[in-house]
């Protein structure tokens, strides 16, 4: 009998080794990567979609066998829109979940808060959202546009006839760095096409501010000096209370049109749109574009959304931030693959001149050497059902000029491409 039990415990002992032999096996022979975005907090409306967006983008390529023949594992973290939290996370990911990679960030302060991070520890970061340019780490891939891809067009096209001919412009925005740069690039741009300071106004408010009613009245005021335009860089909930405050004192866009960089279906899905029928919005993306690759990439996100359930799930939309995420994502599993190996500098190397067919339906290719990836540039006209109407767009995607010659002593200036713009 006591044969027997020792027999029995050995086989047992064995068994249980086995079993945790197994799953260290397992654990080895996943790929971790980090989603660093605010799901709490001011910016949790903007960012907690994209988290949704990059966990789908994972299971769709281990649907299809994974990276290297490994599944992604993802490690998710919420950094619930406060900026120092931001790199604490972000060293957490790197240091001990031994996160190969990082999707993450939307403000750029947030992005300035994590940069060192990833600089010393040598991690790459991939960013998806506009901002404004002046910077070129080696460690971030920048999938946003950079200002000559978003904010400049939009102006020049405001100035347009197209775009109501405007004069004046009241540049608003949320109090930080992605604002306040943009705007002093577009200030020495209107200089440039003769805009003096008398007809430019600039205004900014905190994160998570709803008091809009004297800064609407002041617009209306400005505007009687003339034609204007109001270029928006407000970010996150702020958005809400803003076009309300439209809507309450009937600023519609056939007389004060309001270009947006920050607003997308995800901001507009919760107000009643149809007051703000006409105001622009300037992206790389849009849902309504019409093609084959953005037909699925929608349908896959709604069936995604329902069998997840996740909040709203009937109503999800998608919108540039959520692609820039999805691409970014699929090109880095590209570059692993080129590599064979997850190694940062390996990987970062495999990363130049990667493309990808986009649901904008464009084909993306990331820069070869400034780590930012060539877009095409879309304006939309909001329509009553919360989406956006493209009412202009280049004909390919043009290359990003992070260092912008509007800003004096900037000697690193990539050429500017020769694009072709359409209706």
């Amino acid at each position: 009998m006591k044969r027997r039990s020792l027999l029995k415990a050995f086989a047992l002992s064995a068994t249980v080794v086995s079993m945790g032999f197994s799953l260290q096996v397992y654990a080895a022979e996943t790929i971790k990567v980090g989603i660093m975005h605010s799901l709490s907090g001011t910016m949790a409306i903007s960012e907690s979609p994209l988290k949704d967006m990059a966990l789908m983008t994972i299971a769709e390529i281990n649907a299809k066998g994974g990276v290297l023949g490994k599944q992604l594992e993802p490690v998710v973290v919420d950094p619930a829109s406060n900026w120092p939290l931001f790199a604490e996370k972000a060293r957490q990911l790197l240091t001990q979940d031994k996160a190969a990679v990082v999707f993450g960030c939307w403000t750029s302060v947030s992005r300035k808060s994590v940069l060192p991070v990833f600089e010393e520890l040598n991690g790459l970061l991939f960013y998806p959202v506009q901002y404004e340019g002046e910077e070129m780490s080696p460690n971030v891939f920048y999938t946003g546009a950079a200002p000559n891809q978003q904010a400049i067009p939009a102006v020049e096209y405001m100035m347009s006839e197209d775009g109501g001919s405007a004069k004046r412009f009241f540049l608003l925005g949320t109090d930080y760095v992605y604002p306040r740069t943009t705007n002093k690039i577009l200030r020495a741009f209107l200089h440039a096409k003769g805009v003096q300071d008398k007809d430019i106004e600039e205004v900014y408010t905190p994160f998570g501010y709803s008091d809009y009613q004297t800064i609407v009245s002041n617009i209306k005021k400005f505007s009687a000096g003339g034609k204007t335009a109001v270029i928006s860089t407000i970010n996150g909930d702020s958005n809400v209370p803003f076009y309300k405050e439209l809507a309450n004192q009937g600023i519609k866009a056939t007389d004060v049109p309001v270009i947006a960089f920050s607003v997308g279906e995800e901001e507009l899905r919760g107000i009643d749109t149809k007051p703000l029928v006409g105001h622009l919005a300037a992206w790389n993306y849009f849902e309504s574009v019409t093609n084959p690759v953005n037909t699925k990439f929608v349908a896959d996100y709604r069936a995604y959304a329902k069998a997840h359930k996740l909040p709203n799930a009937d109503t999800v939309v998608t919108n540039d931030p959520m692609e820039a995420t999805y691409v970014g994502i699929h090109m880095w599993a590209q570059a692993v693959e080129k590599a064979g190996t997850t190694d940062v500098d390996k990987v970062r190397a495999a990363m130049a001149g990667q493309t990808f067919v986009a649901p904008a339906g464009y084909t993306l290719t990331m820069d070869a050497t400034n780590h930012h990836l060539h877009k095409p540039v879309m304006i939309g006209e909001i329509e009553g059902n919360g989406q956006f109407n493209v009412v202009w767009n280049t004909d390919q995607p043009i290359r990003a000029q992070p260092w912008s010659p509007y800003i004096a002593g900037n000697d690193k200036k990539p050429e500017t491409p020769v694009v072709t713009a359409s209706k």
